[in-house]
């Protein structure tokens, strides 16, 4: 998370610079007790923005989304986003943003519950960069699953394994895992590949 992109975010949408909102996003993001998603995961999303940037209709409003939507993650809670997405609801009111702004943040985070089909051009490529650690190198989704597991380290194995795999089995279920055209036919191999073996694993297959 730089602090400067933070600032070229805000010079864009025409607000102050919000050093303090940034520093309360990255020390959100580096709570204790997270291991993926953290500030890495926000620097990667933003990486990957950079390469969609040709394919969006409001940039803006989906960088701040992604710097906002896991800004409140506590993996026991079932309302996550919508408290991630209220928090930059709130921040972009309180700046005098437009309701259909505000609101077109506040639907972008909340796609990222990834429990229904996107609805626009944007929210197609949000989700994408959301998901796209599932179309990482095999080393690198291991390193992902890992840190799912650490970070919900207080539900019993068991239950965890069984609420994971329907988790995966679900995403591997869909025709297509990216929608947006950012992504290419090979990672979204590499993402079936990827879930189908932690799916695996987790069963005791592997």
């Amino acid at each position: 998370m730089d602090s400067e992109r933070w600032f070229g975010l805000m010079e864009a949408w025409g607000f102050d610079p919000n050093r303090e909102t940034f520093e309360a996003l990255h020390a959100a993001y580096s709570e204790k007790g997270r291991h993926y998603h953290t500030v890495e995961h926000v620097s990667a999303c933003l990486r990957h923005l950079d390469r969609c940037l040709n394919r969006l209709e409001s940039p803006r409003e989906v960088e701040i989304a992604l710097w906002f939507h896991d800004a409140i993650y506590k993996p026991l809670s079932s309302d996550n986003e919508k408290a991630s997405a209220d928090w930059a609801a709130s921040f972009l009111s309180e700046r005098c943003a437009s309701d259909d702004e505000v609101a077109r943040v506040h639907r972008l985070i909340m796609v990222t519950e990834h429990n229904a089909p996107t609805q626009t051009a944007d929210e197609a490529v949000l989700v994408d960069i959301d998901l796209s650690i599932l179309g990482a190198t095999p080393d690198t989704y291991d390193i992902f699953e890992r840190g799912v597991r650490k970070e919900y380290r207080l539900v019993p194995k068991f239950l965890y394994r069984k609420k994971r795999v329907e988790i995966l089995q679900r995403f591997l279920e869909r025709e297509k895992i990216y929608t947006s055209g950012c992504f290419s036919a090979d990672m979204e191999r590499q993402a079936r590949e990827n879930l189908a073996n932690a799916i695996n694993t987790l069963e005791g297959r592997a």
